[in-house]
């Protein structure tokens, strides 16, 4: 994280030019002798009493910057609206200190035809975003793969992991301490069972670093994303190890970072956190000249220069932008957005076919979907599920081979717009009118 010489030097000029450095240090210095804010309301739960009591609270600050109680009614009504008060009990298990609701404007893409091994059919996408030109991409990179008979797509594997961490005095017990944890399989599957209904143990990973052990378990979660559901089983796992384990730990923690939650990371490819799911399509030259107004190879070598753009950038995979579509796709359908941050790794392939046309793919190895659990039971998100025929039970495989053939169509039409020249200009026209 440093910065130059050049750089540092001239921040520092417009920072002097506007204050002296004592100035600033005043501005820096931590100050526990002022009157702070109030405090908000210790219980966190939502109620109509307890949001009047916030919104009070926030009136007051409001008032204290300067806005007028015209404008402070004003933005209590636009969070706070007659829908979102009437329909607050709703969202108790998915939010505290409620005040209100944000939305977002959701547009429709497709329709996209996919043929996998859970989703069959064509599929409109419901898209909640702020950026313009987005939406109107990923539909045409949708109709595309729809003329050309769809994306074929797998889900090649599936499963959630957490990684707790334990240290031991030196590496003699955290020897100890793994021969007897490989023993306790069964035992570590039957206390995580116990917590869940729908949640599984399959797998258990080892890792020691010194005197500390990790281990990294791997749970089928069914339809949930099961973010919540895998760390409710490892605590579960992880009394049962303080329990019963012949060396006992100097200290712990039910997650240490090695899971690869809400990171990318290089270990996404080397397993699956998630839903792993491949799609690919063939394009013939005339519809990709008719609908990208580009060729097959100038579409090759533009994936062929990217591809060392983000070696030479240092990224983790080799793609456009899976993080558009998947916020958009993730925001709208009640999915955990932090997710995005390594849902979005993976590799998109383009390669010019005997024929002239176009083979692209996509393997997305850290697809966090679900379709029941989290945000999937809100109204505006069951109701974006069920417009594509995915809410509730059953369908999460399918929701994730879906996923990743909208993010195909997302890098055709992109890369389709760089190689004709058209991608500032849709910007221009789309998001400036």
């Amino acid at each position: 994280m440093s910065t130059t010489f050049s750089q540092a030097s001239h921040w520092l000029k417009r920072l002097l030019g506007e204050r002296d450095v004592e100035a600033l240090g005043e501005a820096l210095r931590p100050k526990p002798e002022a009157a702070g804010a109030p405090a908000l309301p210790r219980d966190l739960r939502v109620s109509p009493a307890l949001v009047r009591r916030r919104w009070a609270l926030l009136g007051q600050r409001l008032a204290a910057l300067g806005m007028d109680a015209e404008g402070i009614g004003r933005v209590q009504r636009t969070l706070l609206d007659a829908d979102s008060e009437a329909g607050m009990d709703g969202w108790a298990r998915n939010i505290e200190n409620f005040i209100g609701t944000v939305k977002l404007p959701v547009g429709i893409a497709g329709p996209l035809r996919v043929n996998g091994l859970f989703a069959q059919g064509d599929y409109y996408l419901p898209l909640a975003t702020t950026e313009a030109a987005l939406v109107a991409s990923y539909s045409r990179g949708a109709q595309l793969i729809s003329r050309a008979g769809g994306a074929t797509t797998l889900l090649l594997n599936e499963g959630v992991s957490r990684a707790p961490g334990f240290a031991f005095a030196d590496l003699r017990e955290a020897g100890a301490f793994v021969a007897w944890a490989l023993t306790r399989l069964d035992d570590f599957r039957a206390e995580a069972e116990r917590t869940t209904a729908h949640g599984r143990l399959v797998d258990m990973q080892i890792t020691v670093e010194g005197n500390h052990v990790y281990l990294r378990f791997e749970f089928h979660t069914g339809d949930a994303a099961g973010q919540n559901m895998v760390t409710l089983a490892t605590a579960a796992i992880c009394d049962y190890i303080l329990r019963n384990t012949p060396v006992a730990p100097a200290h712990w923690f039910v997650e240490a970072n090695l899971s690869g939650d809400k990171k990318a990371s290089a270990q996404s490819y080397l397993s699956v956190r998630g839903r792993k799911v491949t799609a690919e399509v063939r394009l013939e030259a005339a519809l990709v000249e008719k609908m990208l107004h580009t060729t097959p190879a100038r579409m090759v070598d533009y994936w062929r220069m990217s591809a060392i753009g983000g070696v030479l950038s240092g990224t983790i995979g080799v793609q456009g932008h899976y993080a558009n579509g998947l916020a958009a796709l993730y925001i709208a359908c009640g999915q955990d957005a932090a997710c995005v941050s390594e849902s979005a790794v993976g590799v998109t392939r383009f390669e010019l076919a005997e024929d002239g046309g176009l083979y692209a793919s996509v393997t997305l190895p850290n697809l966090i979907v679900g379709t029941v659990g989290g945000g999937t039971g809100l109204p505006s998100q069951r109701a974006c599920l069920a417009l594509m025929g995915l809410a509730g039970s059953g369908n999460a495989r399918a929701f994730a081979e879906v996923t990743a053939a909208l993010l195909l169509g997302g890098e055709l039409s992109i890369i389709g717009a760089l190689c004709a020249g058209h991608f500032a200009r849709a910007h221009q026209s789309l998001a400036r009118g």
